[in-house]
């Protein structure tokens, strides 16, 4: 499948992807059953544009998209789509993505994690284990793209925020047994972005008590819309985590946007996020053209 991203700058067509990698070995840790093929669901009536939606995951993969050459910088970007741990909005919140980060010159995976999980508890569990799992073969095959170690970062969307969110702050504790080579390498990602990220706050607004914020927490980005049905305080609530822990952040709380919005353009003023992330990674080094050491 191919993503088209739309920005104020023009349109950029992703290229399909370089190569589509297994994430796991074997099965999948905590894999009850295989859910047979996978299902691409029809748009909604109405939609424009669609949206390509995915569903029926036991089989996690990671779609490779390189940037040209010429352009790339060494930084690298696991994607986590949002779909409440129902569906992926795959292209959306993926392959859109990956056209937008490769445009900066970042090397993108978009993580196809396991889904549906809405049903299980808890919901987040098999799709953090496999960003954590993603960003160790990452890590560990990163010679391969010619990349850094130390520059893979993580982005999410709204359910796949909380996935990035889980991976990222339990990645002092791997979710699930060591089994080879790729798991004896860090799941920690080196810096992360969370697009209006859910599931983060209890029933009274403030950060789970299982979501812990250490100085060993890695840099983070949050942008949400102030009129998110999903509410803002996900994102308030841990950039004040982090905060409070010394943890470089930046938190953009949009007047309006509404939740979902990808990085498809609006008369929303959400829709400055990508260039304000995009200032956010650049202020960090992460821009700069760097190969493996």
């Amino acid at each position: 499948m191919v993503g088209l991203l739309m920005v104020s700058t023009g349109i950029v067509l992703a290229a399909e992807p370089t190569s589509v990698i297994h994430v796991w070995s074997g099965k999948a840790p905590d894999e009850p059953k295989d859910l047979g093929a996978e299902v691409i669901q029809p748009p909604k009536p109405g939609e424009e544009p669609p949206t390509t939606r995915v569903t029926n995951i036991s089989s996690p993969t990671m779609s490779v998209f390189l940037p040209p050459a010429e352009k790339r910088n060494g930084t690298s970007v696991v994607i986590c789509p949002g779909g409440g741990y129902r569906i992926l909005a795959w292209d959306k919140e993926g392959t859109e993505v990956a056209a937008w980060l490769n445009s900066i010159g970042v090397t993108a995976f978009v993580l196809k994690y396991r889904t549906p999980t809405a049903d299980r508890q808890p919901s987040w569990l098999a799709p953090a284990q496999d960003a954590q799992r993603a960003v160790s073969v990452v890590r560990h095959r990163a010679s391969e793209w010619n990349l850094p170690e130390d520059r893979i970062g993580l982005l999410g969307f709204s359910a796949g925020g909380s996935t990035a969110a889980q991976a990222a702050l339990k990645s002092h504790a791997r979710l699930y047994e060591v089994t080879d080579d790729a798991d004896r390498t860090s799941c920690r990602p080196d810096f992360v972005a969370l697009i209006y990220p859910a599931y983060l706050v209890d029933d009274k607004g403030q950060l789970k008590p299982d979501l812990i914020v250490t100085k060993e927490t890695p840099p983070m980005f949050l942008a949400h819309a102030f009129n998110d049905g999903i509410s803002c305080e996900n994102s308030v609530q841990l950039f004040l985590a982090l905060k409070k822990a010394a943890v470089p952040a930046d938190l953009h709380i949009y007047s309006a946007g509404g939740h979902g919005f990808g990085l498809r353009p609006s008369d929303q003023p959400v829709s400055s996020w990508p260039q304000r992330c995009e200032d956010w990674m650049k202020q960090r080094g992460l821009l700069q053209r760097r190969a493996v050491k």
